[in-house]
C-alpha cells in the first residue's frame, strides 16, 4: 500500500485530505509541524509527501532540499504563494508537482496518481550507495545494499546528526539527546561514540563522508 505523509498545519485541510487519500486506499501519516515531519521522514521513509510550503517549524522549501539529498520520493508542494519565482524555486528543488490553494481534494488525488504514474519505480528502485536507511526498530542501518547493527548510544547518535543535515552540534547538546538518565559523561566518551559509528558507516561506504568535525565545537552531518 502507497503510504502518503500529509506535511500540513491547516488541520481542516489536512483531515480533508486525509479522508479522501484513504477513501482511495492509501495509507497516511500526517504532520503539523515542519520540524517533527523532517526529523521522521528521513527515519522513516514514505512513498509520496504532499507538503506544505508555510509551516511552523521548518519551512517547505526547507523540508524539500533535505529530503533531495537522500531520497527520491514524489513530492508535491502545496501553497497559497502564487508567485512564480516561488513554483520555479519549488520545482528546481525537486519538487515533482506544485499546487496552489485554494484547490479540491479530488484534484490533489488526480495529481498524486498523474506522479505516480510518472514516476512510478521510485520507492522501488536500488538505493544509491549515499542513501540512509536508519531503522529505529531494528537498530540498523542500511546504506545501498550493505547493513549493520547499532547500538542504542549509535543510533540515537545518528538519529540527532542525520535528523538535521547541516547543523552543528556541540557535545552538550549530544550528550542530552543520546543519554535518556541524564548521566554526565566526557567530551570524549561522546569523540569515542562518534569515531566507532564514522567505522561502521565507513565498512558501509567508504567513498563518502557522513558525519563532520566542526573544530572547536562539535560534529554535523553532511553529505560529501
Amino acid at each position: 500500500m502507497t503510504k502518503i505523509a500529509i506535511v500540513e498545519d491547516e488541520p481542516k485541510l489536512a483531515a480533508l485530505l486525509n479522508d479522501y487519500l484513504t477513501s482511495e486506499g492509501y495509507e497516511t501519516v500526517l504532520f503539523n509541524d515542519g520540524t517533527q515531519a523532517l526529523e521522521s521522514l528521513v527515519i522513516n521513509p514514505v512513498d509520496f509527501v504532499l507538503l506544505d510550503l508555510m509551516l511552523p517549524g521548518t519551512d517547505g522549501m526547507t523540508i524539500c532540499k533535505q529530503l533531495r539529498k537522500t531520497s527520491n520520493v514524489p513530492i508535491i508542494m502545496l501553497t497559497a504563494r502564487v508567485e512564480e519565482i516561488d513554483r520555479l524555486l519549488g520545482l528546481e528543488i525537486g519538487a515533482d508537482d506544485y499546487m496552489c490553494k485554494p484547490f479540491s481534494p479530488r484534484e490533489v488525488i488526480a495529481r498524486v496518481k498523474a506522479v505516480l504514474r510518472r514516476v512510478p519505480d521510485r520507492t522501488s528502485e536500488t538505493p544509491a550507495n549515499n542513501v540512509f536507511q536508519l531503522n529505529e526498530d531494528s537498530a540498523s542501518l542500511r546504506i545501498g545494499n550493505q547493513e549493520c547493527a547499532l547500538t542504542a548510544v549509535e543510533l540515537n547518535l545518528l538519529k540527532t546528526l542525520y535528523a538535521s543535515p547541516g547543523r552543528i552540534f556541540n557535545r552538550n547538546q549530544l550528550m542530552t539527546r543520546i543519554y535518556s538518565d541524564n548521566r554526565i559523561v566526557s567530551d570524549r566518551t561522546i569523540d569515542s561514540h562518534v569515531k566507532k559509528l564514522r567505522q561502521k558507516i565507513e565498512a558501509l561506504d567508504s567513498n563518502t563522508q557522513y558525519i563532520h568535525s566542526v573544530y572547536g565545537i562539535g560534529y554535523k552531518f553532511e553529505i560529501s
